[in-house]
Order: C-alpha cells, then sequence, then structure tokens
C-alpha cells in the first residue's frame, strides 16, 4: 500500500511537473560537462516551486481526507472541522479594524502603546488593538502640518513625538497643545528612528547613525537633555517594547548585531554577534536587510529570527547574559517571510507560496505542528460567498468593499499578531484554531501537552482536553497510553497550582498607557526552566540555563526585585479561581464547545489545566455511563489516575513557606512524619533560627549546636541549648555545651550564665565523684 501511495505521488509531480522538468533538463544537458553549482539555478527553482505545490495539494486533500473520514467515523474524536468552516490552522476573522480615513496619510503601529495610529494634515488617530474590536473609536490629537516619518505615543499617554525628518523630531502635549523640537547636533549624523522607555535614566532613545542618545524630555521647560550617548556605528535598528530589546546592525553585509536591553532596572548591553549569512559565489556578499530580522517573545525567551535569502533558511538566535547563541533554522519555501507568535506558538508565513507553517519551539523543537496551509478568513456574510476564504483567493474589489488580498504585497504583519493590509487600511488579528489543530494529531499525550501550554482561550481549550481525553479512554487504548495522557494532565495541574497560574486574571488594558505587560511565568513544564531576568547591574539570573553557564535574557525580569513584571504575553497573578465545569457530556461528534460560557470563563481563566475534581465530572462519570460490560478496564484507569494524583499531593501542591511548616507543626504534634516535614522545609528556606529552636525543643540539642557552628546561628539564646542539657542530666552534654559557647560566643566565660551553669556541673561532677 505504502508503494502504491508513493507511485502515486511521485507520478503527479511528473504529470503536473513535466514542462518544467523539461527545462531543468536541458539546461543541465546544455551544460554538460562543464555543468557547475547554480548554473541552471533559475530553471531549478520553477521545478522546485511547482513539485512544492503539487506536494502541498497533496498534503491538502491527505488532511482533508483524514478530517472527513474521522467525521463519518464514531469512534474517532472530531472537533473543529465542520465548525471551522474550512480547513485551516490560523485564521482571521471578519470584519477587520478599518482605519480607512479622509486624508490619511499612512498607517504606523505604536507597539508600546498597542495602538494603529493614522495622521492626517493636522490631526492623528488612533485604534486600541487590545483588546482587539473591529468596532473601536478611533482618538483625535492634533499636531502640526508637516511630514510624518514614524510617530509615537510617550508611555504615560500624555505626549506625542513625530519623527520629522532625519534631524528633527517634533513633540506635542496632548492636553495643552504645546510643542517644541529636538535636533540632532551635527549635521553628519541622521535620526533613524526612536521610543519611548520605562529605563530610570531616561524618556526617550533616538536611534542615530552614529549611536545612541538617552534622552529625557521635560515639557515644563520645554527641553530634551541628553543624560548619555552610546557610540557605534549604525546602519539600520529593530526595536520591540515588548522585548525592550534593541538590535543595531553595523559593518558592510550590515551582519554585526550589537544589542540593549533597557527595562525599569535598567540598561543592559548584551556581547556583539555575527549572524549567519551564506555566499551565492565567491564575490557576492549578500547584504542583511532590516525586514530580514525580527524580534520575538515566547514562553518568556527572547528570540531573533534572521532571513537568509541564499540558504533559504531561517535562522535563530537566544538571549543570554553572556552570549548570543545560535539556536537552529527552519526551511524556507518563499523568498519573502513574514512571522507572528500567537499563544507562544511561531507562525512562519511563506508569503509566495501563500502558505503559513506552526511551530511550538518550547522545547527548542524544530519540527512543524501542522501541514503548511493558508490562513482562512471566517465570518464573511453568507450573501457575498458560501464557502470559506483562502489559498490567496482575493474578493471583488469592484463589487465589494470587503477588499483583502491574502499574503499580497501591501500585507505588513505586525509582531506579534496583528496583520495590517497597507491598500485597503484595514487590520486583522490571527488567532489559532486548536481544535483544528489537535484533530490533525494522533499522539494524544503530545498534542494534550501543546494544549496545556496554551493560555488565551484556556476555558474552551480545558474543555477540549477533556472531550480528548474521554474520547482517548472510550476508543480502549492501552492502559500505559492513556496513564501517559493522565500523567500530561495531573503535571499540568500540579504546576498550575504551584505558579498560581490558574489564578483569576485581573484584566489590564494593554493599550492604555501604562509601563508594558504583564510577565507570563505559567508557561513552564513541570521540568520547569530556570527563571531568568534582567538584574540591577547586569542579569539578575537565579541559575545557569546552559552546560557553559550562560544566562538567558528573560521576560519574568524583576520578579527578584519585587517591582511590575515587563515582558511577555500573559498574567497570571490574582485571587485564586476555583474553575467549574458542567458535568454534560462532551458527545465525540459535537463541535459546539459551549462558546458563551467559554468566553465568560476565558475573563477569568489564565491556564487550562484540568483538576482532579473536572477530571471525575466530566471524564469519569460520563466515560462510565456510556462504557458497558466489563467495568475493569475504566476502574485499571482510575487506578492510575489516583496514583499520579497522591504523588502530586505529596510532593508538588504544598509550596514551602514558613507559614506552612508552621501549621505542619500545629497539627502534627503525634505524628513524627509530618513533623520531619515541617523541619526540612524550614531548613529548605533557610529559616536557621527556627529550625535550630525546634531541634533544641526536640531534645537535639547537640545537632542543633552542630547546625549552628555551620550557619553562624547566632541569634539562639545560649540558656535554651543549657537548660536541655540539664533537663538530660548528663554531664558530659552539660560539659560539652558550656565548652561551645565558651569558644563559639566571646565574653561568655565572663557572664553570670557560665558562671551558673559551671557550678551546676561540678556540683554534678562531684555527685558522681562520691
Amino acid at each position: 500500500m505504502k508503494e502504491r501511495n508513493t507511485t502515486s505521488t511521485l507520478k503527479r509531480i511528473l504529470v503536473n511537473c513535466s514542462s518544467q522538468a523539461k527545462e531543468y533538463g536541458g539546461c543541465v544537458a546544455k551544460k554538460v560537462p562543464e555543468v557547475e553549482r547554480d548554473m541552471c539555478l533559475k530553471e531549478f527553482l520553477a521545478l522546485k516551486n511547482c513539485m512544492q505545490n503539487v506536494c502541498l495539494t497533496s498534503v491538502f486533500c491527505y488532511i482533508k481526507n483524514f478530517s472527513m473520514s474521522a467525521n463519518a467515523s464514531s469512534s474517532q474524536l472530531t472537533v473543529g472541522l465542520s465548525g471551522s468552516g474550512g480547513l485551516s490552522h490560523a485564521y482571521v476573522q471578519y470584519p477587520p479594524l478599518k482605519c480607512n480615513l479622509p486624508g490619511s496619510r499612512g498607517l504606523y503601529y505604536d507597539d508600546a502603546n498597542k495602538l494603529l495610529l493614522s495622521p492626517t494634515s493636522d490631526q492623528v488617530f488612533s485604534w486600541k488593538t487590545v483588546p482587539f474590536s473591529p468596532h473601536v473609536a478611533a482618538t483625535a490629537d492634533y499636531i502640526n502640518e508637516g511630514p510624518v516619518l514614524s510617530i509615537r505615543y510617550s508611555l504615560d499617554a500624555k505626549s506625542i513625538a513625530v519623527h520629522r525628518s532625519n534631524q528633527e523630531i517634533q513633540f506635542f502635549q496632548r492636553e495643552t497643545r504645546e510643542t517644541f523640537t529636538h535636533m540632532c547636533k551635527s549635521e553628519s549624523e541622521s535620526i533613524l528612528g526612536f521610543f519611548w522607555t520605562d529605563c530610570p535614566v531616561c524618556d526617550l532613545v533616538v536611534v542615530k547613525t552614529s549611536g545612541l542618545d538617552l534622552l529625557t524630555v521635560s515639557f515644563t521647560s520645554k527641553s530634551v537633555n541628553l543624560v548619555e550617548t552610546k557610540k557605534l556605528s549604525v546602519n539600520w535598528y529593530v526595536y520591540t517594547h515588548g522585548s525592550r530589546l534593541v538590535l543595531l546592525a553595523s559593518g558592510m553585509q550590515c551582519k554585526t548585531l550589537t544589542g540593549f536591553q533597557l527595562s525599569s532596572v535598567g540598561i543592559v548591553r548584551l556581547p556583539r554577534f555575527e549572524m549567519v549569512m551564506a555566499k551565492s559565489d565567491a564575490n557576492s556578499k549578500p547584504v542583511l536587510a532590516a525586514e530580514d530580522v525580527f524580534i520575538i517573545t515566547v514562553y518568556g525567551r527572547i528570540y531573533c529570527l534572521q532571513i537568509d535569502r541564499v540558504a533559504m533558511q531561517l535562522h535563530s538566535y537566544r538571549f543570554y547574559r553572556d552570549a548570543v547563541v545560535q539556536q537552529g533554522s527552519l526551511p524556507m519555501f518563499s523568498s519573502k517571510i513574514s512571522v507572528s507568535v500567537v499563544d507562544n506558538v511561531l507562525l512562519v508565513h511563506q508569503v509566495d507560496a501563500r502558505v503559513s507553517i506552526l511551530y511550538d519551539i518550547f522545547e527548542d523543537s524544530r519540527a512543524p505542528i501542522s501541514a503548511p496551509l493558508p490562513l482562512l478568513l471566517r465570518g464573511l456574510p453568507q450573501s457575498h460567498t458560501g464557502r470559506p476564504v483562502n489559498v490567496g483567493e482575493s474578493l471583488d474589489r469592484n463589487s465589494s468593499n470587503h477588499e483583502l488580498m491574502f499574503y499580497g504585497d501591501d500585507w505588513t504583519f505586525l509582531v506579534p499578531d496583528l496583520i495590517c493590509d497597507v491598500a485597503s487600511k484595514s487590520v486583522w488579528k490571527i488567532h489559532l484554531d486548536l481544535e483544528v489543530i489537535s484533530s490533525s494529531s494522533s499522539e494524544v499525550p503530545s498534542n494534550l501537552e501543546f494544549l496545556q501550554r496554551r493560555k488565551l482561550e484556556a476555558s474552551k481549550t480545558k474543555q477540549l482536553c477533556l472531550a480528548i481525553t474521554r474520547a482517548f479512554i472510550l476508543e480502549r487504548r492501552p492502559v500505559t497510553m492513556v496513564a501517559k495522557a493522565i500523567d500530561v494532565l495531573v503535571s499540568s495541574y500540579s504546576h498550575s497550582v504551584k505558579t498560581c497560574s490558574n489564578l483569576k486574571e485581573t484584566k489590564v488594558d494593554e493599550a492604555s498607557a501604562s509601563v508594558g505587560t504583564n510577565a507570563s511565568n505559567s508557561s513552564r513544564s513541570a521540568k520547569d526552566e530556570s527563571r531568568v531576568g534582567v538584574g540591577d547591574k547586569s542579569f539578575n539570573l537565579s541559575a545557569s540555563d546552559s552546560d557553559d553557564q550562560s544566562r538567558e535574557i528573560d521576560s519574568r525580569d524583576l520578579q527578584k526585585s519585587g517591582k511590575e513584571n515587563l515582558l511577555g504575553a500573559e498574567s497570571s497573578r490574582g485571587e485564586v479561581q476555583s474553575s467549574s465545569l458542567h458535568t454534560q457530556q462532551l458527545g465525540l461528534g459535537n463541535n459546539q464547545l459551549n462558546a458563551n460560557n467559554s468566553e465568560r470563563q476565558d475573563s477569568q481563566l489564565t491556564s487550562p489545566a484540568i483538576s482532579p475534581d473536572e477530571m471525575y465530572s466530566c471524564v469519569f462519570v460520563p466515560v462510565g455511563e456510556e462504557i458497558v460490560g466489563d467495568p475493569s478496564y475504566l476502574v485499571a484507569i482510575i487506578v492510575e489516575f489516583l496514583r499520579r494524583v497522591s504523588k502530586m499531593i505529596c510532593f508538588q501542591v504544598l509550596e514551602p513557606s514558613k507559614e506552612v511548616a508552621m501549621q505542619l507543626l500545629e497539627s502534627g504534634h503525634q505524628n513524627p512524619q509530618m513533623r520531619k516535614l515541617a523541619l526540612d522545609m524550614l531548613r529548605q528556606l533557610s529559616l536557621h533560627h527556627d529550625y535550630v529552636t525546634l531541634l533544641v525543643q526536640d531534645g537535639c540539642y547537640l545537632e542543633a549546636l552542630r547546625y549552628a557552628r555551620k550557619h553562624k546561628v547566632t541569634s539562639v539564646r545560649p540558656s535554651l541549648f543549657l537548660e536541655a542539657a540539664l533537663a538530660s542530666k548528663d554531664s558530659q552534654h552539660l560539659a560539652a555545651v558550656l565548652r561551645f559557647f565558651s569558644d563559639f560566643i566571646a565574653g561568655f566565660r565572663n557572664t553570670p550564665e557560665y558562671q551558673d551553669y559551671f557550678r551546676i556541673l561540678n556540683e554534678m561532677n562531684t555527685g558522681l565523684a562520691v
């Protein structure tokens, strides 16, 4: 069967690509015997593109047939394809946010405030993009007439800065409409751009061809003051407010990068590094452009992605404290590439091929999680078209004002998850279809791991995981396989409890003038990477990240300093939310995941973790009602579940703290194991005084002395040890304690305490001698 499928695919390729194969073969034959590499490159690329299109069609048909067979089979979980209206792993929703205004002079994106900006001759209109709504109203502000190269609101939203020319930036105060201008002092340098910052040393960073200028802005005195200049040659730069990272390119090929991270704890300079660029021939030296470099944040880690058009690869780099390390490469099937990040999933848009490929790089995997498929347009009025729009189709611009050309030349992908159609002044938000993604995966444990890392639609994802688990059991898969799936869910719930990531989310308007967004500390696996970030004078890291002791720049900076978290995409703090689900059965063929309830719960949940109560009510109870005959299989599954839950309770749920330790001591008077657990917890937390005091109370005063000497505990009163030694009626122990404190505490021999117990020791020894 496998051979027939392979032959059929090969035959289809040969039939559809015969003309391209003939051109390529003719070129090679003509060049023999002096044929060299790339002399027939043009013909080869034409053949390659044709073969890729044929293969893509085969993949598309395969997945579609697989989905249809899944819908037809009662034993197969069918979630999503019929509900999606078409086949795609990612989609945009109609209608878009329309930013088309009369007299508009362009469309700009202010990523710090999450605003879309459209200046006219004397005004600038802004639209909030978080939360994304196509019906959001525009806000207008006054600006003077003049050219606009870029425009950004300040982080407190009180002022606006407009890049007017290579030498000038103009500032406007929104409330008073006061204005003043900042000019370059030297005509030999040009302003490349600027950005506002929450760095404590400056308000504004201006990027020039001669380096960085760190400035403070005062509307009271209508002045801009220079704080510091970082001198270096700059050809172009890339910056994202989410990472607080600016990369400056220099050199003939612009492949030498210098980075600075400017956060609320200070400025950190990254090591200079060079990007990899292949050469087409010995005399050719390709030049790297700013549009070939992307800064992204995934699972709190900051990456840089770089396009290498000669090698047709997308290289990735990960930032560490003392190094920038190349992590690997992703294949390119298009000369034009762009990227998005949706719920920590990387989307690589192969623009010329009009498809997008999804990657989950949680464990630095370079394997795609989906087949290459185009984005899907959903929600079009049925009167306009009866089917979904995809694979680069365009809507009829003459018959409708719903203008959209998928993957068109006018598309600009705004990291992380927006698309701007410059021609129609429309903005779209990218969404993942987790139902379609999960239905195309046959590996249930890995599929559940992927779903448990998703946070944007936590309630809907939770119900999807419950449906998958229930179907997996109803199919009577081997107990060992089901146990692996349960392991994933139990580990995820345990981790969410430890990190409080299943808490009620405090909604923050990310488009407001506050300082950035909240950090995500809820996307870690049971393995849990070391928490890393930016520190006071250098990167504030708690543990080494790799074998070479390099430490990573992480979006969870400032957690140790107690300040607000700056980077990342999700919040994981708030009040504890006890999530409850309906006990209704989730039918195998039911794609309705109770959208209304999901939307209400999504406003509260930040984690799709499933509690033991939910496993009971939404999995075991419905499965028990459907399974007929011998119940031993379900009993075996429940036993495996209870075994894993018991381990979670014993080793993972109780987070060590002094309060927990004291409660264990209070309730464990007659339980030595509980008391030992409390002592171990105090020692783990380095609460030396409490640990030593409890040891003495337990009569282990000699062990307490050794511990006190090792950890230099000087806060415990000597009388506590002396009283315990006296109570033992052992003169040798009392002598040992006296000798210890005589050596350990200077001047102890001159205290009344020493004199009293020394006299008692002599009396004890005299009594023994008699």
